[in-house]
């Protein structure tokens, strides 16, 4: 028999039995817990998946159809003695050699005589006996025929382990069988049937603690296809790797400008820079020498690729040139996608193929990401790679590195991966963000970010002589003037911000007139968070008439009517039947749920064109909000969604220059709706009313009969209504030019009242 040997070290386990050096096998537990032992184990657990048993929990107990079985087979016969249990083993395991038979005889014959040396009797005995040859049979046979070969078989054993199992293994290992037991919970369980520690050894190892809670081999083997999975998708791995910005001094456009040969002289990494400086040292001559900066990549003839104010979107052509399909897996998704990823270099192609995959791997952890998100964020960083790489990758070889410059923030999150995947190639990415106002939303672990106090208002590189544009010093102390009287002071320049949400307020009828030709700033819940506004606004129906009195309800009217105030008295203001060119173009302007932007600024019918682009881009937005809050009935039942699309974008002339000098900190344009009669309000008036409210205007219904109006379109309570008076029927609406604001009602208007 096979006798126990002590380990050197934990490779021992590995080697050959003629290269050990005492011929032996090696049957040790762990009670704890490293590094060395983590990697060990999971060694161990393919040595003993490929060649051996793994055993997660108790051996099962034989069934009554394995004892039918064996009795078939073997008879219920039993001689406590060697040729017996060879014998025996000859006919039940017939694919053992001699050797392999003798050895499993003379181990098994040693547990069953201590046994009997401890008082067991008989019948004792031949359970016992009957049991290890079923577990042999059952739970050993593939490794009973390669004991004693020069490759050892390996038994794992996870948990407390029974008496009689380690009477077993026991046997196994002095057969010719390596044993590791994993023994989460400590020694105690083991050391109450081997109290001497004479069957096994304890392993015992530098800086051991107790086991991770929940480490298993369960979680170990996951981790492990989890690791071949990967290994699936990555392919075959590049030889060099990034080393980014561990070498720089710090100096941004100095380190950027530092030939590739004077970086690092390892040549299996290729040294590059993740950058990004906020506003400018000399504001003076901050165009100047980005200028400069320029020139001198330009005369290293260095790859470059500028991109002003953002990353243009993947057109159709473009998206369309992916190849992919209908995918149920990410895994599945990534090894297709990444398929589209080629390059005369094989080198860099893996290098590619890596960092989309590094990429893809890390998006897929945040909150709410789904496989449709990520499929189209791997679509976008696909298209935009192979738009540049040919400016960026064109006869590539180590070490040549190629550089991306961002003139400005990165203002969404598919731009600000892509330049994290750039940063994972051999590429120096500097995003420049001169305005201190602006905020850049990109954020990496290896960006190193270098910050100035002065601001600089910049939107283009200057990549021309002509092209440069330098302030005097006149100039940059007025916007630093500028800047100290408009952060966070409670006073606004004019324009300052470029996006707003609107805040519905809720209030007593009596406050309308008061807060009505207040500037937004002074309403309550007007805030500005991360150069978003808040816009208090009003959204109210006023029905009935204060004490019956007419004329001064037409005049509290009047008062309403500012210069920034569209009035509507002819019911309704928008017909369903009024000529509408969009409504031809609606299902290609919002598709799959989404407001497609690009398609419809393109696109020759198009009115808003003419106005600020941050003001076309609100308008957008609050399109899109006001569909996806399915606040209008029969959004995404009936086709609603295709009416309100073709509503947003035909707002009359009137409408859109209100919208157009719209300062979100200033006062805001509204809407004076009367209807005194029957005829109902439109669908179209209810759309537009409350799209109009989302982009920030005051909108209130004066209904003096108390009818439903545009509520009837609207899902839930989605504007304010004011019960003021009794309900009046068949008003008139009057000539507001004629009509006084003072509220003391003259003789006239007693005469006239005694009519109503």
């Amino acid at each position: 028999m096979f006798e126990h040997r002590k380990i050197q070290g934990l490779n021992d386990f590995f080697m050959e039995l003629d290269s050990r050096k005492e011929k032996g096998v090696y049957f040790y537990r762990i009670n704890g817990f490293n590094e060395e032992i983590r990697e060990f184990i999971g060694r161990y657990y393919e040595a003993a998946r490929l060649s051996g048993v793994v055993i997660e929990g108790r051996i099962p107990n034989p069934d009554e159809r394995n004892l039918s079985y064996y009795n078939e087979i073997m008879g219920m016969d039993f001689q406590m003695s060697m040729g017996f249990i060879t014998s025996s083993l000859r006919k039940w395991l017939p694919r053992m050699n001699d050797f392999q038979r003798n050895q499993v005889a003379a181990s098994m014959y040693d547990s069953l005589d201590s046994l009997r040396r401890a008082g067991k009797n008989e019948n004792m005995l031949k359970n016992a006996y009957i049991k290890f040859m079923c577990w042999l049979y059952y739970k050993f046979e593939r490794i009973v025929n390669q004991l004693g070969g020069n490759r050892v078989p390996k038994i794992l054993y996870e948990g407390e382990i029974s008496s009689y199992e380690l009477m077993l293994v026991s046997i196994l290992s002095h057969a010719g069988c390596d044993v590791v037991l994993l023994q989460y919970r400590g020694d105690d369980s083991y050391r109450r049937l081997d109290a001497p520690s004479a069957l096994s050894d304890s392993l015992a190892l530098p800086e051991m603690e107790a086991f991770p809670e929940g480490f298993c081999i369960r979680s170990l083997r996951e981790q492990m296809q989890q690791k071949a999975e990967q290994e699936r998708l990555y392919g075959k791995k590049p030889q060099a790797a990034n080393c980014t910005n561990a070498w720089i001094s710090g100096e941004g456009l100095a380190d950027i400008t530092l030939a590739a040969i004077g970086r690092g002289s390892d040549p299996k990494l290729f040294y590059n820079c993740f950058i990004r400086i906020n506003g400018a040292e000399d504001k003076l001559v901050y165009m100047n020498e980005l200028y400069q900066f320029y020139l001198e990549l330009k005369n290293a003839k260095r790859r470059l690729v500028i991109v002003d104010g953002g990353i243009p979107q993947p057109d159709m052509q473009e998206i369309g040139e992916i190849r992919r399909k209908n995918y149920q897996r990410q895994d599945q998704m990534l090894m297709d996608l990444s398929a589209n990823i080629r390059h005369g270099s094989e080198e860099l192609r893996r290098i590619m193929v890596r960092a989309f995959i590094d990429m893809m791997l890390e998006e897929a952890k945040n909150p709410g990401m789904n496989l449709n998100r990520l499929t189209n964020k791997a679509v976008y960083l696909l298209c935009w790679l192979k738009r540049y790489q040919g400016k960026l990758f064109g006869g590539w070889r180590l070490p040549e590195i190629s550089c991306f410059i961002h003139m400005g923030a990165c203002q969404n999150e598919n731009e600000a991966l892509f330049l994290r995947f750039l940063a994972r190639l051999p590429v120096d990415v500097l995003v420049l963000n001169p305005n201190l106002n602006i905020k850049c939303c990109l954020e990496d672990r290896m960006l190193y970010e270098i910050n100035y106090q002065e601001s600089v208002t910049a939107d283009k590189f200057p990549q021309e002589s002509s092209g440069v544009r330098i302030g005097t010093a006149a100039y940059h102390a007025e916007r630093e003037l500028d800047t100290l009287m408009y952060q966070n002071s409670g006073m606004y320049r004019n324009q300052q911000y470029r996006k707003a949400n609107a805040v519905m307020l809720q209030t007593m009828y009596e406050e309308i007139a008061l807060l009505w030709d207040q500037e937004l700033r002074f309403r309550p819940s007007f805030d500005t968070v991360d150069d978003v506004v808040s816009l208090p606004v009003i959204f109210a129906k006023v029905s009935g008439v204060k004490n019956r009195d007419v004329a001064k309800y037409w005049s509290g009217i009047k008062a309403l009517l500012t210069e920034d105030t569209l009035l509507i008295q002819d019911v309704p203001y928008i017909a369903p039947t009024d000529a509408n060119p969009f409504k031809a173009y609606a299902t290609e302007f919002f598709r799959n749920g989404k407001v497609q932007k690009e398609k419809i600024k393109a696109h020759q019918t198009y009115r808003y064109g003419v106005l600020r682009e941050e003001i076309q881009e609100h308008m957008l937005d609050k399109l899109q909000l006001l569909i996806d809050r399915r606040e209008i009935k029969g959004t995404f039942e009936n086709g609603t969604e295709y009416t309100i699309v073709s509503v947003a974008l035909n707002l009359g002339k009137e409408v859109v220059r209100l919208i157009q000098k719209f300062d979100f900190t200033k006062k805001n344009p509204k809407i004076v709706y009367i209807n005194t009669g029957e005829r109902p309000i439109s669908l179209e008036d209810s759309i537009v009313t409350a799209y109009l409210s989302m982009l920030g205007f005051d909108v209130v219904f004066f209904v003096p009969t108390g009818y439903q109006s545009v509520e009837q379109y609207f899902v839930g309570k989605f504007l304010e209504e004011h019960q003021t008076g009794d309900y009046l029927y068949d008003l008139q609406v009057p000539d507001f030019r004629m009509i006084s604001l003072n509220t003391r009602p003259t003789w006239r208007d007693k005469f006239f009242k005694r009519g109503i």
